[in-house]
């Protein structure tokens, strides 16, 4: 597979660019003038100066040309029973590819944002619930109530994109209790069902009663929250918010708009579900496929020592923060932006190979926030990268026909 690093990346002067680096996946923007800081941000980590060449892989801390790093990264699957890919940074092509590899390797499968998806789906899973779309809050909500802290920075633009073209402008509350926001919930929740006891209602505060007066009166209100932002413990805030959704929906209407599934977190999610019949945290082994969101998170298999291998696959920036996770000795695989270069350094026992982000270097296809749209991306500059989809069948067509799943 050649390829052919270019100098520097220049904005393509199309008046349409969808952006990758929120849930939102805004398309009414030139690249050149997004006026978002999120998106100004990613395209400066997507860059390298102009006039340098974008940094090669790398094989045990050492430049490599590609063809070197695909052979050592094959060897090393091929090598391994146990591997474990993660990050799941990519387009819908890569999830497949991904998935397709999982299913040659008996690899365990969890993306970087894997807690968040699944505390979220247990909680579906358990309670059901109510979501919404962004057309929906736009044409129909009278009241936002934006729950906890992160929700506007994992998503700048979002109030600026379900106010645009409205002439009644909805009601917007914002509710936040640092450090006792699931028992601000479960208090809210109580006085919604008007079931509080007497003493318990003379506690809430003032507001809640009000917030939630504002709630039945509502004839559409949505509740708007960061799934990653609550935490390991995330299930104790989202149930108590699925709850007040069901009672509302006794006689007007109210629904919940989570904001997460960034850096292809949520097209991983559902990539995996319609190839698999299963969610994230699965394995594909050798009793068939297992789903088992406790055992099966990267942060638990990795500190038990479950895994021989690491895969990770981080071409978004958003990735960039939380690092490729190490373990000593363990063999990794990294396909990332070429940016991870620098922090990989001259790690051992890694292989590097840069790739496209999709939007940027490359084009592709990501799920917006709501599930309900699947978002063509255009590149900016088609770079030469490699995108992951390609290297990862490469991988695959590498492994000796008809091995058995570890």
């Amino acid at each position: 597979m050649p390829i052919a690093f270019a100098i520097g990346m220049r904005l393509d002067p199309s008046p349409v660019w969808t952006c990758p680096f929120c849930p939102l996946l805004c398309d009414d923007r030139l690249a050149s003038a997004t006026g978002c800081a999120l998106a100004e941000a990613g395209l400066q980590a997507c860059r390298w100066p102009v006039g340098a060449a974008c940094p090669p892989a790398r094989l045990d801390g050492q430049p490599a040309t590609l063809e070197a790093a695909l052979a050592a990264a094959a060897q090393r699957l091929a090598r391994s029973r146990q591997p474990l890919i993660g990050g799941w940074g990519t387009d819908v092509a890569g999830a497949r590819a991904l998935t397709t590899l999982a299913e040659a390797t008996g690899a365990f499968c969890d993306a970087a944002a894997g807690e968040a998806l699944s505390q979220t789906l247990r909680v579906q899973q358990d309670r059901g619930g109510y979501t919404t779309t962004l057309a929906e809050v736009r044409e129909h909500a009278d009241l936002i109530v934006m729950v906890g802290r992160g929700v506007l920075t994992r998503a700048p633009r979002l109030l600026e994109r379900v106010l645009d073209g409205r002439t009644t402008p909805p009601q917007i509350v914002h509710l936040d209790a640092p450090g006792e926001l699931p028992d601000t919930l479960v208090r809210l929740h109580l006085l919604v069902a008007g079931k509080t006891p007497a003493a318990a209602e003379a506690l809430a505060s003032p507001a809640l009663a009000t917030l939630a007066a504002q709630l039945k009166a509502a004839r559409y209100a949505v509740l708007v929250w960061a799934p990653p932002q609550p935490g390991p413990h995330a299930a104790l805030c989202i149930e108590p918010l699925m709850q007040p959704l069901q009672r509302l929906n006794h006689t007007p209407r109210a629904a919940g708009l989570p904001i997460g599934g960034a850096d292809g977190a949520m097209t991983a999610q559902y990539v995996h579900a319609w190839r698999t019949g299963l969610p994230l945290r699965s394995r594909h082994g050798p009793r068939g496929l297992e789903h088992d969101p406790l055992r099966f998170g990267a942060p638990r298999l990795l500190a038990d020592g479950a895994v021989d291998l690491l895969l990770w696959v981080a071409s978004f920036p958003g990735l960039l923060a939380g690092g490729v996770p190490a373990v000593a000795g363990l063999p990794r695989i990294v396909l990332g932006l070429p940016a991870l270069a620098a922090q990989l350094g001259d790690a051992r026992h890694t292989v590097f190979i840069p790739v496209a982000t999709p939007g940027v270097h490359a084009d592709g296809h990501l799920f917006r926030v709501d599930g309900a749209v699947l978002m063509p991306l255009h590149a900016l500059q088609h770079d030469g990268l490699p995108g992951v989809a390609a290297v990862v069948d490469t991988l695959t067509q590498s492994l000796a026909p008809g091995r058995a799943a570890a």
